[in-house]
């Protein structure tokens, strides 16, 4: 399975592709697309747009894993946020990828085994999970791999699939 995790936003969205087969995770590519501050906000978005088209198109992933949204006390920029990851949603979504969304709880608990776990331990686990010499830069890339790597750990499992099937009837 080909997973592509997602840390939205629309200064940077951190992108993570991964390959799971057989328990076993080989990093095919990750980065960052980025947008320039003094960019009129509606051209960040198709910046953002293009960019994430070129990935799905490229890699062409089975999944895409992206962090739920959730209101903090900066409503504002949870706005603007939300515009952002609806882009990365209708993108996906165009080329009938299947779409899961993770609570920050849920990546932890995945990626960690603990779901109160600090951002340095899920992104020092995240690093060895995928053998990587340093912890991805900025913190969205490694934050997008936490996310793959929590899909593969749950919704890619055995009773994840069986919950799904149920659920459609």
């Amino acid at each position: 399975m080909r997973i592509i995790g997602i840390d939205p936003g629309y200064a940077i969205v951190g992108y993570g592709v991964l390959d799971y087969v057989k328990g076993r995770f080989s990093v095919v590519e990750y980065g960052a697309i980025t947008t320039h501050k003094d960019t009129v906000f509606e051209k960040r978005l198709c910046e953002i747009y293009e960019d994430y088209c070129y990935l799905l198109d490229k890699h062409k992933p089975d999944a895409l894993s992206m962090e739920r949204l959730y209101f903090n006390t900066n409503r504002t920029t949870a706005i603007d946020v939300a515009q952002a990851r609806g882009i990365i949603a209708m993108a996906t979504a165009q080329r009938d990828i299947e779409i899961n969304e993770y609570t920050p709880l849920q990546v932890k608990q995945a990626v960690v085994g603990y779901g109160r776990a600090v951002k340095k331990q899920v992104q020092d686990m995240t690093r060895r999970i995928l053998n990587l010499d340093s912890v991805p830069k900025p913190d969205d890339t490694a934050d997008a791999l936490a996310l793959a790597i929590c899909h593969a750990h749950t919704g890619s499992s055995l009773l994840s699939s069986i919950n799904k099937m149920n659920a459609k009837g």
